[in-house]
């Protein structure tokens, strides 16, 4: 079945279209919503298409990590509701999402989107921790590219809780938003066939063979993740990187 549905979507793509008619380098309908939760220090809801999803930022105090004793710390966690989709189930979270959680904190980390520097208050005992979480309500392909961007509106709608050295206070926040420096954007290329996709439906992203994320900042490559068995050419990867620079110019203003 897989193999016939691949052969049918094959076709459609030698056409220049997708099964719901889209082009094969065009997202599907994308929506960003900020302030979404009244309990998290910044938060949004992102739509592609049908899939949908949440992101919240927590920010605590804790002990800076031991190599970075005058940084802040940064944690990504994703959860894939049961509720989005069949494939998904209850427990701990499997490969699926810590390799969602580690493509997105890899963009942020490795873009150096947020000044860690600033988030320390006292070197080698006190900083900030941002907690970035990633809820699915629906889930319909392109899950990763939707994360990034919700993490990305969520902790550029984060504002500090109060603070007086001692205590927290989450019920009174601050008007100081997180240092950011840089906004990352994810682009994730698919390749079926000779055919290169973005932005997939669950029915597409079944049958795929190969993905590559491609983070960027300003036309600049920030980080790159490779998804999937089937190997890629040095062609592949040239011809996937500069589709994710471009559609990057795109989804950025989402934001």
């Amino acid at each position: 079945m897989r193999n016939d549905e691949r052969s049918h979507l094959i076709k459609f793509l030698e056409k220049g279209l997708r099964f719901d008619g889209r082009k094969l380098d065009e997202f599907r309908p994308i929506t960003v919503e900020y302030g979404v939760s009244k309990n998290a220090e910044g938060s949004s809801r992102v739509k592609f298409g049908d899939t949908e999803l949440f992101a919240g930022v927590k920010m605590s105090v804790e002990k800076p990590y031991p190599d970075t004793p005058g940084q802040g710390n940064l944690m990504v966690g994703v959860e894939l509701s049961p509720m989005s989709s069949p494939d998904f189930e209850t427990g701990p979270p499997s490969p699926v999402a810590v390799e969602l959680a580690r493509v997105v904190d890899r963009g942020i980390r490795e873009s150096k989107a947020i000044d860690t520097q600033k988030l320390c208050l006292t070197v080698g005992e006190k900083v900030w921790m941002v907690a970035i979480d990633i809820v699915t309500v629906n889930a319909d392909g392109g899950l990763i590219d939707a994360s990034a961007l919700a993490a990305l509106a969520a902790i550029k709608d984060a504002k500090f809780p109060s603070y007086d050295g001692l205590k927290l206070d989450y019920n009174n926040h601050t008007d100081e938003p997180l240092p950011i420096l840089k906004r990352p954007i994810a682009v994730t290329v698919y390749k079926v066939g000779r055919h290169f996709i973005i932005d997939p439906t669950g029915e597409e992203e079944e049958v795929v063979d190969a993905r590559l994320t491609v983070t960027s900042f300003d036309g600049k490559l920030c980080a790159l993740q490779k998804g999937d068995l089937t190997p890629l050419s040095l062609e592949d990867v040239e011809s996937m990187v500069s589709l994710g620079l471009m559609k990057a110019k795109e989804l950025a203003r989402h934001l």
